[in-house]
């Protein structure tokens, strides 16, 4: 395990579901701090900053235009969120955004592939989601902007969207490194093999383990790489985590769910963090948002085993 100073945390609210299939996820910061999501983090003694939620344009709920669901708003909330992760990490604190729908990663990421050139840092993404969310306009069955970040952080897209971090595209494909995939559209499934992206689906992690999986995903790290963890609460299986607006069978078990996040938290190189998709109102009394939590808490170096 790598040995380094604890970081100061900030905690950024994003309530929004203007890029989503179902209304919900805009409650999901609240639902992390009831959790107790601040005072587990302090308990690992990071000193942790509540920096409140963002305010943005209100979910209108309208049909797709030219293959966009809420262009405007989702635009804007990313916007916002791209300027308050990109002000914590200039700040010197470890950003952690609290969604709201995964089109916030387009934002957050965005500010961090920025910030990464602007120190000369490698980057590297991990994607912990149940989609690929490859989708684009001329692909996507339904035009939910949360089934289009990846594409849009790689150049696919509107240039609302693309162009927030300032440089198009935000990042290269091969920065990322998808694991817990298994729901992609047929369209969307022929565009990730032609961009070559690195996906670990489920299929991989059954064949041959979480182990061997995250092995491979956070393989070549260094001491100037940049690890963002973009954790979709959907990437869980719906027996443990029911509290998501797309629930997909056949996700990650608790325990592979806490062996990824500890082999994160051992590299020591954790730097940034998006929590999406929490949708309290499929929840059973913040079940889901407890175990997000619990797994959140892994990530800074909670062990279930005991090691020395």
């Amino acid at each position: 395990m790598v040995q380094t100073p604890k970081p100061e945390v900030s905690l950024i609210g994003v309530p929004t579901d203007a890029g989503a299939s179902a209304r919900g996820a805009s409650m999901g910061p609240e639902a992390l701090r009831v959790a107790g999501l601040r005072e587990r983090l302090e308990s690992h003694g990071l000193t942790v900053h509540d920096t409140g939620n963002l305010s943005g344009p209100a979910n209108p709920w309208l049909p797709p235009v030219d293959g966009y669901r809420h262009l405007s708003e989702v635009a804007e909330w990313n916007r916002l969120t791209h300027d308050a992760v990109l002000a914590e990490l200039r700040a010197g604190r470890l950003p952690i955004m609290l969604g709201g729908d995964h089109c916030l990663g387009i934002g957050s990421i965005s500010a961090v592939a920025r910030h990464c050139r602007e120190q000369g840092r490698k980057l590297r993404v991990l994607w912990l989601d149940a989609h690929a969310d490859f989708n684009t306009s001329a692909i996507t069955p339904s035009g939910n902007i949360h089934g289009m970040p990846v594409a849009c952080l790689c150049g696919f897209g509107p240039d609302a969207l693309t162009g927030i971090g300032g440089h198009v595209p935000a990042i290269s494909p091969k920065v990322i490194r998808q694991i817990g995939i298994r729901s992609v559209d047929e369209g969307e499934k022929r565009f990730v093999h032609q961009q070559d992206l690195e996906v670990f689906d489920m299929r991989f992690i059954d064949e041959m383990g979480m182990r061997h999986a995250m092995e491979l995903a956070l393989a070549t790290l260094d001491g100037n790489t940049h690890l963002h963890v973009s954790f979709d609460v959907d990437f869980l299986d719906p027996d443990i985590a029911p509290g998501v607006g797309t629930t997909v069978p056949g996700g990650p078990t608790y325990r592979e769910a806490q062996l990824c996040m500890e082999m994160i938290a051992d590299t020591g190189r954790l730097a940034s963090l998006d929590v999406v998709e929490l949708n309290p109102a499929f929840d059973l009394r913040n079940r889901t948002a407890e175990l997000a939590v619990d797994l959140i808490e892994s990530l800074f170096g909670k062990s279930t085993l005991m090691r020395k």
